[in-house]
C-alpha cells in the first residue's frame, strides 16, 4: 500500500498582499455601519467592493477580473470576515462559482457570466446535495433527458444556501440514461446553469435553521427546460468539475472565521490578566486558529500555482468544522452564561449565535463522514 503525504508548503505573503490589508481595514471603517447588522446578503455593500475591484481579484482582465494574486485575495476574505462584513451576495459566485465557469464555460458563457459577477450584479447558489444523499453527491437522484434544444431536468435539492435570493444556480445531476452504474457512480454527471428568476418548474421552499433565519433551502425542479447554451461543461464530465469546484468551496478562511467574532469576545471577557486555566484554554483555540490560518494559506499557494489541491482542502475543512463546533462548547465552560440572540452583551448573543450555528457547519461543504472518505483515499487507505 502506498501512502501519500499532504503537501501544506509554508508560504509568506507578498508585498502586495500586506499592503492591501491597510486598504481594506481603511474601507470597512468608512462602511463600519454595514458591520455587524446581521445582514449578510448586501447586494450595495458588494458592489462598493465591486468598484474597488475586489469581485473576481484573480480573474482575467478579458472577463472582467483584475489578474491579482490568490494571496491578495486572501488577505480581502481574512478582513471581510473577521469584520463580519456583509459579502453574502457576490460570496459563492466569487469564490466558486465563477473560476469554474473560467475552466469549463463556453466562450458566450464565459463572455456573459463572469463580467456580471465582477460588477457586483449577479449572484449564484450551488445546486449540490439532495434528501437521502446529503453530501454524497455520487448518489445524486435529480435527473436530465436530452429535449428538442435543452434538456428537461427533475428532482430536489436540499440545504441550498440562498437560492431564494440567487440568480443563478449551477446544478448537478446525472442524465438519465446513464442508469445506476454500480462500477462507475459518477457515470452520467452533468451540470448545469439555471436562471432561478426565470425558469418555470422550479419552486423553492424555505428551510429554517435553530436561529430562525432562513438560510438554507429545498428546491424541487418538476419538467425544469434548461437551452442547450446553457449545458455547463461536457455531459458526463460533472464529477470532474464538481471535484475542482469544492477545492474552492473548503479552503478558504470562511472555514475557521465564521465564529471569529465570538473569540474575540472570549477574550474580551477573559480580560488582561486570566486565570491560568482559562488562559491555556484561550491560548489554544488561537493556536488551533494559527495552524488553520497557516493550512488555507499554503492552499491559496497551490491555487495560485494552478494546482487543485482536493486532499489538503478537505483536510483543512473538516478541522475547520471541528474548531468552529468547538468553540461555542469551550466558551460555556470558561464563561457560562444563558444564550440570548438580542442580549445587549456581545459576548452572549455571539454564543447564542454561536451555538446556533455549529450544527450546519457539518453540512456545508460536505459532511464530516464523506469530507474524511477523501482524505482516506488521498492517505491511499481505500
Amino acid at each position: 500500500m502506498t501512502f501519500q503525504a499532504f503537501r501544506f508548503d509554508p508560504v509568506e505573503l507578498p508585498p502586495a498582499a500586506k499592503a492591501l490589508r491597510g486598504e481594506v481595514r481603511a474601507f470597512l471603517d468608512e462602511n463600519r455601519a454595514s458591520l455587524g447588522n446581521r445582514r449578510d446578503h448586501d447586494q450595495a455593500f458588494s458592489r462598493k467592493m465591486a468598484e474597488r475591484g475586489w469581485i473576481g481579484m484573480t480573474w482575467p482582465k478579458q472577463y472582467g477580473g483584475h489578474e491579482r494574486t490568490a494571496f491578495e485575495r486572501y488577505v480581502l476574505i481574512e478582513e471581510m470576515l473577521a469584520a463580519g462584513a456583509p459579502v453574502g451576495f457576490h460570496w459563492t459566485a466569487d469564490r466558486q462559482s465563477g473560476p469554474n465557469i473560467l475552466r469549463y464555460g463556453t466562450d458566450e458563457q464565459k463572455d456573459y457570466f463572469p463580467p456580471r459577477i465582477v460588477r457586483g450584479e449577479l449572484s449564484f447558489c450551488i445546486g449540490m446535495s439532495e434528501p437521502d444523499s446529503g453530501s454524497d453527491l455520487a448518489g445524486t437522484r435529480t435527473r436530465a433527458v436530452k429535449v428538442d434544444g435543452g434538456f428537461r431536468i427533475n428532482g430536489s435539492k436540499l440545504w441550498t444556501s440562498n437560492a431564494h435570493r440567487a440568480d443563478y444556480m449551477i446544478l448537478f445531476c446525472k442524465m438519465a440514461d446513464a442508469g445506476q452504474d454500480e462500477v462507475d457512480r459518477h457515470a452520467g454527471a452533468t451540470q448545469f446553469l439555471v436562471d432561478l428568476k426565470n425558469s418555470p418548474g422550479i419552486e423553492i421552499r424555505p428551510v429554517i435553521n435553530l436561529l430562525g433565519e432562513h438560510h438554507f433551502n429545498q428546491l424541487f425542479l418538476t419538467d425544469l427546460f434548461v437551452p442547450d447554451s446553457r449545458l455547463f461543461g461536457e455531459i458526463g464530465n460533472g464529477w470532474r468539475q464538481v471535484s475542482s469546484e469544492l477545492a474552492f468551496e473548503r479552503s478558504g478562511p470562511d472555514r475557521f472565521l465564521v465564529l471569529f467574532k465570538l473569540l474575540t469576545e472570549m477574550v474580551r471577557v477573559a480580560g488582561p490578566d486570566p486565570d491560568r486555566a482559562t488562559a491555556a484554554a484561550l491560548g489554544r483555540l488561537v493556536s488551533q486558529l494559527a495552524t488553520l490560518r497557516r493550512m488555507s494559506l499554503s492552499i491559496a499557494g497551490m491555487l495560485q500555482e494552478g494546482l487543485q489541491p482536493l486532499n489538503e482542502a478537505a483536510v483543512t475543512k473538516d478541522l475547520g468544522t471541528r474548531y468552529e463546533q468547538d468553540l461555542p462548547v469551550v466558551a460555556r465552560q470558561l464563561f457560562p452564561a444563558e444564550p440570548e440572540l438580542e442580549a445587549v452583551d456581545t459576548y452572549v448573543s455571539m454564543l447564542a449565535r454561536g451555538i446556533g450555528n455549529a450544527p450546519r457547519l457539518s453540512i456545508q461543504g460536505g459532511t464530516r463522514e464523506i469530507l474524511r472518505g477523501i482524505i482516506a483515499r488521498g492517505l491511499g487507505l481505500r
